[in-house]
């Protein structure tokens, strides 16, 4: 079977826009926010941008948030609805898709491959489209490191981080995520990004600790193809640094 036809219509959708330069996703805590504000914030994100909206984040969410969740969202946008998992009971059918992701630098195999193994017949069964992806946390990794017991990579270890990425493409994922941690003091650096870039022919994603526009422009100058925005939409909704973070975006495209 080629590529292209494992490619499901989330990801060729998004692959497509890539390809008239970087875009953008907005992360929702199911947790954090009820269906309704959800809603709400992915029909603004929408508005301004941004390509889909991923859901996830907190330990912990329950089978029942999830479901509400993705329905309110699914039903207030068109664009995708991604679930961004914690575990098994973040998998929902109300969603489009899921990334489908490995936690590269954990040391809890769960987190690399045992729980992937136990949730793949329920996401099959759910009609989710699964999008490959090799999640690799950066120092500091916040919340997101201690709860997934990773040996993150210093924010000086360039070759560490080129090393994870080029890994998982070569497995066969289709997508790198670059993780800082949610509200990191600051993002992955734009040197490392740039490197990281320079060796991938898959989408990079850069999340974490991204709060500014100029902070989003460093890193799509460095090469990231699709920035993740989390905590500053929950806090803040979708105001002027979020639409800062979006027009970089918006931007970006414009230059290809």
């Amino acid at each position: 079977m080629s590529r292209e036809t494992r490619v499901g219509p989330v990801e060729r959708g998004l692959l497509e826009r890539l390809r008239q330069g970087p875009i953008h996703l907005t992360l929702i805590d199911p947790e954090k926010s009820t269906p309704e504000k959800s809603a709400a914030l992915a029909r603004g994100a929408a508005d301004l941008g941004s390509a889909g909206i991923m859901l996830g984040g907190s330990t912990g969410i329950s089978r029942e948030q999830m479901d509400a969740t993705a329905r309110a969202v699914r039903g207030a946008v068109r664009i995708p609805t991604i679930v961004f998992p914690e575990g098994p009971g973040s998998i929902t059918s109300e969603a489009h898709a899921i990334f489908f992701m490995s936690l590269l630098n954990s040391r809890n195999l769960d987190l690399v491959i045992r729980t992937h193994a136990r949730s793949s017949l329920l996401i099959r069964a759910c009609g989710l489209e699964a999008l490959p992806m090799g999640y690799v946390v950066i120092a500091p990794g916040m919340r997101v490191g201690e709860v997934g017991q990773v040996d993150a990579v210093d924010r000086g270890d360039v070759t560490g981080a080129e090393g994870y990425a080029l890994a998982a493409e070569l497995l066969g994922m289709r997508w790198v995520y670059l993780e800082a941690g949610s509200g990191a003091p600051a993002p992955v650096p734009p040197e490392m990004v740039r490197a990281v870039r320079s060796v991938l022919s898959v989408p990079l994603i850069v999340g974490g600790g991204i709060r500014s526009g100029p902070e989003a422009r460093d890193l799509l100058e460095a090469g990231a193809q699709v920035l993740v925005t989390g905590t500053i939409a929950e806090a803040e909704g979708v105001g002027p640094r979020f639409r800062a973070i979006l027009e970089e975006v918006t931007r970006a495209r414009g230059r290809q």
